[in-house]
């Protein structure tokens, strides 16, 4: 994607550059999460149910309402 759009032309931040940076902030906040053994809430798009993700592995699906 080579189009800019104003904000990027401003910022000096494409879009591509800022997505990375968005995932990269995710990780981060993931390995942050599983050194203080706190679960991180996922999605399973096979099986359409969030879950959540224990640091020693195991997966917990959320209940339904």
């Amino acid at each position: 994607m080579d189009e800019e759009n104003e904000l990027d032309s401003m910022q000096g931040i494409s879009d591509e550059k800022m997505t990375d940076l968005f995932n990269a902030s995710i990780e981060i906040e993931n390995e942050i999460s599983r050194l203080k053994n706190v679960p991180i809430a996922r999605y399973d798009v096979v099986q359409k149910k969030a879950y959540f993700e224990y640091p020693d592995g195991h997966i917990e699906y959320a209940k339904e309402a």
